[in-house]
């Protein structure tokens, strides 16, 4: 396969060399808006630094068979679009856009071209995740009562990045509201957000909070919470306990965790903790991507569509504003569902 990638900062970087050593694919095109990022992309990977345009008109070098797309976040909906209209499958990294309108605009792109998007929310093909899921769906907790989300990153992302992320349910706590859907299998109806901005400064200028929780109730009457934080000195923490009538299990807690126990005789602090996302997800990384390629074989269902990313999306959009007007939020009042 001939595969295409857009965007060469930390992720598509990465996303490069796991395409460059992957069986299936015999030549990696990389593009960039800036084409020096892109030659020095493609100098690390082995693979052919092209014009963004030429991954549409395959001047040089032919179309790609597939796309994968990690640029910034504003150019996600136009490159979905573009992608569609050439009839490219498509990869693309969260989100489609940062609201609504430009979200479900990308989506009627690729629903009336009929192409293939899937999303890179990839905490779904994390093993502890997945074995949450099974264990949830087999009854194996009983009845499930009590969910809690937990992501705190071990230090906060440089200023400038924050005015483009979205805030920090949108860029951060969407993850945690993807999988809590994919885990449980319910949906949210009814959230309660609140968030707070008295770390760094550069935070309340760009008018987002450094931590945050939602209460979020499901469908079924289960109940979640969701934390995240900037500012998490110990490391990078993610994990999500699952709480039911029969027993109760926790993902992400392992010797790497950067949760040190009070207790006497309770664990101590890890000597390695997990320092970031790239480190502590890799393998779900790889596992995304070897799904997408098997997707545009066309041996595979979608594992992660547009639309799934659209529902996490509403639950953030949400918990906005709960955030702002102090109050809670039904479903219903989010446009798009």
């Amino acid at each position: 396969m001939r595969i295409g990638l857009i965007g060469t900062g930390r992720i598509g970087t990465f996303h490069a060399e796991v395409l460059s050593r992957h069986p299936a694919v015999d030549s990696l095109l990389v593009a960039d808006a800036d084409p020096e990022r892109a030659a020095v992309a493609a100098t690390r990977t082995g693979a052919s630094a092209v014009p963004v345009d030429a991954m549409f008109t395959g001047e040089g070098r032919g179309l790609p068979d597939a796309l994968v797309i990690c640029s910034a976040t504003a150019a996600h909906a136009p490159l979905i679009a573009r992608a569609a209209r050439a009839g490219l499958p498509a990869f693309c990294e969260k989100p489609i856009a940062l609201d609504l309108p430009g979200t479900l605009g990308a989506l009627a792109e690729v629903e009336a071209a009929g192409s293939i998007l899937q999303l890179g929310f990839m905490r779904r093909f994390d093993a502890g995740y997945a074995e949450a899921r099974a264990a949830v769906r087999e009854g194996r907790l009983g009845r499930l009562h009590t969910v809690r989300a937990v992501t705190s990153d071990p230090a906060p992302p440089p200023a400038d990045y924050l005015p483009l992320s979205g805030g920090l349910y949108r860029d951060c706590l969407v993850h945690d509201f993807d999988i809590l859907r994919w885990v449980t299998g319910r949906e949210v109806s009814e959230v309660y957000a609140t968030g707070s901005d008295t770390g760094p400064a550069m935070f309340r200028e760009a008018g987002d909070v450094d931590t945050a929780a939602a209460l979020l109730t499901l469908d079924d009457g289960t109940l979640a919470t969701a934390t995240a934080t900037r500012c998490n000195g110990a490391g990078y923490d993610v994990r999500m306990e699952l709480a039911g009538e029969l027993d109760q299990i926790a993902v992400g807690l392992d010797d790497r965790t950067p949760l040190t126990s009070a207790e006497p005789e309770g664990p101590g602090a890890p000597p390695k903790p997990w320092p970031g996302f790239l480190e502590r997800f890799a393998p779900a990384y790889e596992a995304e991507l070897d799904a997408f390629l098997r997707v545009a074989r066309g041996e595979l269902a979608n594992p992660c569509d547009g639309r799934e990313a659209l529902h996490a999306l509403r639950i953030a959009e949400a918990c906005e504003i709960s955030r702002r007007e102090r109050r809670p939020v039904a479903m219903t009042e989010i446009p798009g569902g």
